[in-house]
């Protein structure tokens, strides 16, 4: 069922808590370096903003550990800065989450007005979903929107709790929320087919879950990253020195199984002698690797090969890189594939995480249907799950 959203509340004259999703990549310094996540945002916060509402931002950044100097880089203070220079106004930010000075700057807030509040995860009631901290925090504004996909699947206090403490017709999702649902009921429910579903990465473990729903939707299913060395090697293949998951090779055998002719695995691999940059590479095609070698990235031939299936598809998604893109030498495959993407007239979704950092480092984040700001997220959709951060937000 569609979920109440933004545009359903009464948003003149009142304070509303949006909980948005500012966990962005940051410099060693604690600089953004990928506003992404914040310019996702926007289209929520100037419509609340036009409507006459002040707004409560809040967020996590990072993982906390409690010592003060080592979470000195997770303040909120330069995020707050690059808000207001995206969204053009103001943007108040202080140094608390639910204590006085938050509880101030709530109270003075007047129409047009944005507050930002300290990193929520700097507060332990917020990992626990503690019911007064999660009181608290609502007790700074009159309505409730979340805004933040990348967290829907936690149930963290401003996740469940907090919207809990608001009458129920004081809840919504934001735009974002709204977007990522909508094409996760595109991709679940009625896909325009064929459907191909692109899966890298390091991890079967990871993905377990993800491909045995999808493999009940897609026609292809095209594998890449360091995953294709636990299948090659669950298939009885020699796979080098190459990066693989010994325990989960039973699973590769009954993912392989289930898939039949679904599944495609690499016909060619880009090797190398070490993971360093400047390590003696060669191209190696077949599924029986050299001793001492360890692929790195997929062959030309499987990159070629990869973007035919895709360019000729109805729907795709991609969650996890095809090889070690971040390493110049080893990113063609996932550029190929990225390329073939962009390209496509297919429906085109690219989940979050590496992947979504990929296809933003090569330029082709607005040439695809949809990339998600969620990781997590956005995988667990894709294994089925509902989230309780979800459930709380009424249904239209």
């Amino acid at each position: 069922m569609p979920k109440q959203t933004i545009r359903d509340l009464d948003l003149s004259g009142k304070r509303v808590l949006v909980r948005v999703d500012f966990n962005v990549p940051q410099t060693k310094d604690g600089a953004v370096s990928d506003d992404r996540r914040i310019r996702a945002a926007l289209p929520t916060l100037n419509f609340a903003l036009e409507k006459g509402a002040s707004l409560v931002l809040v967020s996590h950044l990072g993982r906390p550990t409690g010592n003060p100097e080592e979470d000195a880089p997770f303040k909120l203070d330069r995020v707050a800065a690059r808000l207001q220079e995206l969204i053009g106004r103001p943007v108040k930010k202080v140094n608390d989450t639910v204590g006085p000075e938050a509880q101030a700057a709530a109270a003075a807030l007047k129409p047009g007005d944005i507050l930002v509040v300290e990193n929520v995860r700097f507060n332990k009631g917020e990992k626990k979903g503690d019911p007064a901290f999660a009181k608290q925090l609502a007790g700074l504004a009159d309505a409730y929107v979340n805004d933040a996909f990348g967290t829907c699947h936690r149930d963290e206090a401003s996740m469940v709790a907090v919207p809990e403490a608001f009458p129920a017709e004081n809840r919504a999702i934001g735009f974002l929320v709204e977007k990522e649902l909508q094409i996760l009921d595109t991709l679940l429910g009625k896909p325009k087919p064929p459907m191909v579903a692109v899966m890298g990465g390091a991890k079967v473990s990871d993905k377990i879950l993800v491909i045995e729903n999808l493999l009940k939707r897609v026609d292809k299913l095209l594998i890449g990253g360091a995953m294709t060395y636990t299948f090659l090697k669950a298939q009885g293949h020699s796979i080098g020195k190459s990066r693989s998951e010994a325990d989960k090779l039973d699973e590769a055998n009954k993912l392989l199984e289930l898939a039949g002719s679904k599944l495609v695995l690499p016909v060619d691999h880009l090797m190398a002698t070490s993971l360093d940059v400047g390590a003696e590479t060669k191209v190696v095609e077949g599924s029986d690797l050299p001793d001492g070698w360890l692929g790195l990235d997929i062959g030309p031939k499987t990159a070629a090969a990869y973007g035919e299936i895709i360019k000729n598809a109805g729907t795709v998604v991609w969650n996890g890189p095809m090889g070690k893109f971040e390493d110049e030498p080893y990113r063609n495959g996932t550029l190929k594939v990225a390329e073939a993407m962009a390209s496509s007239p297919a429906v085109t979704v690219v989940g979050g995480g590496e992947t979504a950092e990929a296809v933003e480092t090569f330029g082709f984040a607005d040439k695809v249907s949809h990339v998600s700001t969620g990781g997590g997220a956005f995988l667990e959709c894709l294994e089925g799950k509902s989230f309780n951060s979800l459930k709380v937000i009424p249904d239209r």
